[in-house]
């Protein structure tokens, strides 16, 4: 697997994403699991999560193929929001602008840039957007929470197909601590080559939320049990910048504009 290194695979991966899940110009969709561990004799309380086990961090970036593009493994479980991806190579590629990310495209007759999409775990930024929470919406905001919540949900998949198919998941791993980055990595890894190559043996349809649009309802696919995947505990919103605050109002008017999709109001 290798990490897109130029505008045009950028550009590839952000233009199947509007046609599968009508969101523009969207890089991959980001979460993190805690990937319930046993410590190494005198830990104490550092790999102790707020669910109250023992924990290292997995990240994962999906595109909409259901197949990571990036993924990192390794943070110990006490940190569990945004500031998990402040750890990652990524996150350092991000803040310094190295990652290559095409700076806008004209959609609909609309200037958007390119973006990657996380839940409320996250931190806004310029290249990273995040639901309103409850407090600030409005039919308009409830509106773009319903199309970044619709293309989110695919990493939700790829960590509940991660769980379902390799039993590690489903239980703390019990091997030396050195080992156990070898064998989350080498599970990602595989869960991607397999979407690849055989993706109808590998994910059968029931693996994948699946909409009614008339009615406005979602049936789940797989999800991780958060007994052995939680949700990341909610940050608290440092480092919010200006700038996030701006493009996500950027795709908020385009949502309910340019690129109202007919279902959309069946769906708030």
């Amino acid at each position: 697997m290798q990490f897109p290194a130029s505008e045009r695979v950028w550009e590839r991966i952000a233009k199947v994403f509007e046609v599968k899940f009508n969101f523009p110009n969207c890089l991959g969709a980001v979460d993190g699991k805690p990937v319930a561990i046993v410590p190494p004799p005198g830990a104490g309380s550092y790999f102790f999560n707020y669910k109250g086990y023992n924990s290292e961090v997995l990240i994962g970036i999906a595109d909409s193929n259901y197949e990571f593009i990036y993924f990192s493994f390794g943070t110990n479980g006490r940190v569990s929001d945004w500031g998990v991806l402040e750890y990652t190579d990524f996150y350092d590629k991000l803040q310094t602008e190295c990652l290559k990310i095409p700076e806008s495209s004209d959609v609909k007759g609309k200037k958007l840039p390119y973006v990657f999409i996380g839940d409320e775990a996250f931190s806004l930024r310029k290249a990273f957007l995040k639901p309103y929470s409850v407090q600030q919406l409005t039919r308009e905001r409830k509106i773009f929470n319903y199309r970044l919540c619709r293309a989110r949900r695919i990493i939700e998949n790829v960590f509940g197909i991660l769980v379902a198919r390799f039993g590690i998941f489903k239980t703390h791993i019990i091997i030396k601590l050195d080992n156990i980055k070898d064998v989350v990595m080498a599970s990602c890894a595989l869960h991607s080559f397999l979407r690849r190559t055989s993706p109808d043996t590998y994910t059968p349809p029931e693996c994948f939320d699946t909409e009614d649009l008339q009615n406005g309802t979602v049936t789940a696919g797989l999800r991780s049990n958060p007994s052995s995947m939680a949700k990341l505990k909610r940050g608290n919103n440092r480092n919010r910048q200006l700038t996030g605050k701006e493009v996500r109002s950027q795709f908020v008017e385009y949502f309910n504009g340019e690129g109202k999709v007919p279902w959309q109001d069946n769906c708030i």
